[in-house]
C-alpha cells in the first residue's frame, strides 16, 4: 500500500477526514503540523513569531520529506505545503494526493474563531482566506490525483467519497 496524502486549505478537514480514512483502511495517520509541533515543542504560531513563515516552511518541507517515505500512511499536510515547488514534486512522487476542495465561505465559517492560525491574524481574515484559496487552488489541482469536493457534508461522507475514488483509481491503474 502507498502513502495517501491529503492537501487543501486550512479548515478543509484534512485532519478529521485523514484520521477516519486511516482508521477505515487500517493505516497509520500523521498530521504534518502536529509532527512539527511535537518535534519543536512549541506551537505553530510561536514558530511563525520566532522564525517567520520561511522558518516554518523549512520545517514543513523537512517533515514532509521524512513522512512521505512511509507506506501505509495517511498524511494530512498543512494548507501552504504546495507553495514550494520541491514539496509539490515530493507530493507527486511519493503518494496518492487527495485535494479536499472546500469553498472559501465554508472555510471562513470553520476557521473564524480559531486563534491558532497565524495567516488569519489580519484585519480581514475572510478576505485573506479568499486570497489564499485563489493562489493555492491551482497548485493543489496541479499535484492532486483526486479532487474531492467537500463542504456541508460530514467527514464520513468525504471519506466514503475518497474510498470510492480510490477504488476507481486502483482499477484504472490495473488496466494499464
Amino acid at each position: 500500500m502507498t502513502c495517501l496524502i491529503l492537501i487543501g486549505m486550512m479548515g478543509a478537514g484534512k485532519t478529521t477526514v485523514g484520521r477516519e480514512l486511516a482508521k477505515r483502511r487500517r493505516m497509520r495517520f500523521a498530521d504534518c503540523d502536529h509532527e512539527i509541533v511535537a518535534r519543536t515543542g512549541v506551537t505553530i504560531p510561536t514558530i511563525f513569531e520566532i522564525e517567520g513563515e520561511d522558518g516554518f516552511r523549512r520545517r514543513e518541507a523537512q517533515a514532509l520529506d521524512e513522512l512521505t517515505l512511509e507506506s501505509d500512511l495517511v498524511l494530512a499536510t498543512g494548507g501552504g505545503v504546495v507553495l514550494d515547488a520541491g514539496n509539490r514534486a515530493l507530493l507527486s512522487q511519493r503518494g496518492i494526493v487527495i485535494y479536499l476542495n472546500v469553498p472559501p465561505q465554508i472555510l471562513w465559517e470553520r476557521t473564524r474563531h480559531d486563534r491558532n492560525r497565524p495567516l488569519l491574524r489580519v484585519e480581514n481574515p475572510r478576505q485573506r482566506i479568499e486570497e489564499l484559496h485563489r493562489v493555492r487552488d491551482p497548485l493543489y489541482r496541479e499535484v492532486a490525483d483526486l479532487v474531492v469536493d467537500g463542504g456541508r457534508g460530514n467527514p464520513g461522507a468525504m471519506v466514503r467519497q475518497i474510498e470510492k475514488a480510490l477504488a476507481t483509481l486502483d482499477k484504472t491503474s490495473c488496466e494499464h
